[in-house]
């Protein structure tokens, strides 16, 4: 079997003999190689996000399936899609192997089991208005594997995300992606590298995405949940500019009546006719 990428040995030797300076160092020029490896595949990125965007334009949902780190990852960025765009919590969602448990702690022999991704989709009534994006920086973790396989002989558009060429899961993705940023500092430990990398891509798939969902205006967030002081002083501060309004409290008192910025424009602009 060719030999991954991911688990090719490190650069570096002896680590347990460098000093924190040198550490810090090499960690630091290897990260560095991550956003170049990213930008190589935005064309296949760009593809993905247009499929993902036709889909939910039609009422469709975006799912993140991985297990470990990779599963985490799709987590938390499901998870800033409500407070940061305003959408419904259903509408970008996460599954990783082992379920929530495995947010915290690691929950054995998961990622092995390649039927419990499609039981868990099956709960969330996946169907073929949705897309899934399985994400495994080996490309080999049967639970995400067995879930994009059920997706397409399902119909469901799938997309995937991995660190090494030629993976198995690329095979099961309508839109495959793999970003391959070399050996890690720590041989095998996935979480470095290989996590920014798919941190930066879940960031621009989820960015892009809501951007041509309209959640955005400009360059401001006008659809965030006004959960705390800060948020509701930067709404203000839009607001005020937006409709040109010089009364702080007055945008304030709109907010709290509309629930965010977007809302607040439109009643301000439907109000002066």
């Amino acid at each position: 079997m060719k030999a991954r990428t991911t688990e090719q040995d490190s650069n570096y030797r002896h680590l347990e003999s460098m000093s924190i300076e040198d550490v810090l160092h090499h960690i630091n020029h290897e990260d560095k190689l991550v956003p170049e490896a990213v930008s190589l595949v935005l064309p296949q990125l760009s593809s993905l996000i247009k499929a993902i965007v036709e889909k939910m334009r039609l009422g469709g949902r975006l799912f993140y399936l991985g297990a470990g780190t990779s599963g985490r990852l799709g987590l938390v960025d499901a998870s800033e899609c409500p407070p940061t765009f305003g959408v419904d919590p259903g509408v970008v969602v996460g599954v990783i192997a082992g379920g929530h448990l495995a947010m915290y702690d690691a929950v054995e022999f998961a990622e092995d089991d390649a039927m419990q991704a499609w039981k868990e989709l099956t709960d969330h009534a996946i169907g073929q208005g949705d897309v899934v994006v399985g994400i495994s920086a080996s490309g080999t973790t049967p639970y995400v594997i067995g879930g994009l396989k059920k997706c397409r002989e399902n119909g469901i558009v799938t997309g995937s995300i991995t660190c090494n060429y030629d993976s198995p899961i690329s095979q099961q993705a309508n839109f495959p992606i793999e970003v391959v940023v070399g050996p890690e500092f720590i041989t095998g430990s996935t979480r470095m590298k290989c996590g920014t990398a798919q941190k930066l891509i879940l960031n621009m798939i989820s960015t892009a995405v809501m951007i041509q969902l309209g959640r955005v205006l400009d360059n401001k967030m006008v659809h965030m949940q006004l959960t705390n002081k800060k948020l509701i002083e930067r709404a203000v501060d839009m607001l005020m500019n937006a409709i040109h309004l010089e009364s702080s409290e007055e945008a304030k008192q709109m907010l709290l009546k509309h629930g965010s910025v977007s809302n607040a424009i439109v009643a301000f602009n439907q109000a002066k006719g």
